[in-house]
C-alpha cells in the first residue's frame, strides 16, 4: 500500500497530518537542502514527538515522496498548453522554475515515475499533448528524451549555484582566478578547438543557455513526430 492509500491516523492533541508533515519538511529541505530533513527534525519543527510521524510516514523515502508530489503541484499548467511543443516547453521551463525555488527538487529529478496525484496530473497533461499524433512509443521516447535534457540541464545550473555559495566565487570570478593557468595550457596548441571556444565563443547565462537547448531537442523531436514509421 502507497503512503497515498494508506489512512491517516486520527488526531492527538498535537494537530497533525500529512500536509502539516510534508510543509514543514519542504520549509527544512529550502533552508538546507535534504540533508537537512530527518523525521526527528521534522517532528521538531511541529512540536510533536518523532514516533507520532511514523503514524503517517513510514520511511524517509515516503516523505521524499510526497515532498516531490507537493512541489509538482507548482510545475502543472494552469491550462492545457495548446499543442505538443508547447507542451513539453511549459514542462520544462516551470520544471526548472520550481527547482531553482526548491534547489532539493534536483536531487530527485529523475527517479522513478511520480506516483502522487500532482506528479500523475503533470504526466497525463504532458502526453495529452502527445497522443495521437504517432504510435505511443515514439510518444513516451519523445517525453522521456525532453526530460533527459532538462533534467541534466537543471542538475548542472543547481550545481553551479551550489558552488558560487559554498566558495563565494561567482562563474565569472571562477574564471578570472583559473584564467592564467587556462590561458597556459591554451598557448601549448594542444586544444585548438577548446582555445577558439574559448577565445570566439559567445558567453550566456543560464537561462538562455537552457532555453537554446530545449529548443534543439525540441526541433530533434518535431523530426521523429512528423516521420512515417516504416
Amino acid at each position: 500500500m502507497t503512503v497515498w492509500d494508506r489512512p491517516e491516523p486520527p488526531t492527538r492533541p498535537v494537530p497533525l497530518d500529512r500536509e502539516r508533515i510534508v510543509a514543514a519538511a519542504i520549509a527544512l529541505a529550502d533552508e538546507g537542502g535534504l540533508e537537512a530533513v530527518s523525521l526527528r527534525k521534522v517532528a521538531g519543527r511541529l512540536n510533536a514527538g518523532p514516533m507520532r510521524l511514523y503514524g503517517y510516514i513510514s520511511t524517509k523515502e515516503e516523505l521524499f515522496d510526497l515532498m516531490v508530489d507537493e512541489v509538482y503541484a507548482e510545475i502543472l499548467p494552469e491550462e492545457q498548453p495548446g499543442d505538443w511543443r508547447e507542451a513539453l516547453r511549459v514542462l520544462a521551463h516551470r520544471t526548472r522554475q520550481v527547482a531553482l525555488r526548491h534547489e532539493w527538487l534536483a536531487d530527485l529529478l529523475g527517479r522513478r515515475p511520480a506516483l502522487g496525484p500532482n506528479g500523475l496530473a503533470v504526466t497525463e497533461t504532458t502526453l495529452a499533448a502527445l497522443v495521437g499524433l504517432t504510435d505511443i512509443d515514439t510518444v513516451m521516447r519523445a517525453v522521456e528524451t525532453v526530460s533527459a535534457y532538462f533534467t541534466g540541464a537543471i542538475r548542472r545550473e543547481i550545481t553551479n549555484l551550489r558552488a558560487e555559495r559554498a566558495t563565494g566565487l561567482s562563474e565569472r570570478d571562477w574564471q578570472r582566478a583559473h584564467g592564467p593557468h587556462v590561458t597556459r595550457m591554451l598557448s601549448t596548441g594542444r586544444f585548438p578547438a577548446l582555445a577558439k571556444a574559448v577565445y570566439d565563443g559567445t558567453d550566456v547565462d543560464a537561462e538562455t543557455s537552457f532555453a537554446t537547448g530545449l529548443d534543439w531537442v525540441l526541433d530533434a523531436v518535431a523530426v521523429r513526430l512528423t516521420t512515417p514509421p516504416p
